[in-house]
């Protein structure tokens, strides 16, 4: 297993989560890194990104809730979700690649569970 993923879990609308996500060493360095969630007959959808320059990117749905940051000398990168909302409820994939040019590697965590739920 070389992403695993951590902090899923059930909060009220307007809570918060933090995930977390360890990578590999080599999938680390070579990729961005970031989460995706599953559309409905799109297949999965970029959430966010974070490349190895610093350079972010945000789906304009989470644009101003989440927050992507990574630990480079632990390989983690984490998703800070504030201001949870229930459509934010999905199954959240850990996962390396592209964002910006919406491409993917053959590297994908296993998935956590968000539910935004009163």
């Amino acid at each position: 297993v070389q992403l695993v993923e951590s902090g899923g879990g059930l909060v009220q609308p307007g809570g918060s989560l933090r995930l977390s996500c360890e990578a590999s060493g080599f999938i680390f360095r070579s990729y961005a890194m970031g989460w995706a969630r599953q559309v409905p007959g799109k297949g999965l959808e970029w959430v966010t990104g974070i490349y190895n320059d610093g350079r972010t990117y945000y789906a304009d749905s989470v644009k101003g809730r989440f927050t992507i940051s990574r630990d480079k000398a632990k390989n983690t990168v984490y998703l800070q979700m504030n201001s949870l909302k229930a459509d934010d409820t999905d199954v959240y994939y850990c996962a390396a690649g592209d964002p910006l040019g919406n491409s993917w590697s053959d590297y994908r965590g296993q998935g956590t569970q968000v539910t935004v739920s009163s």
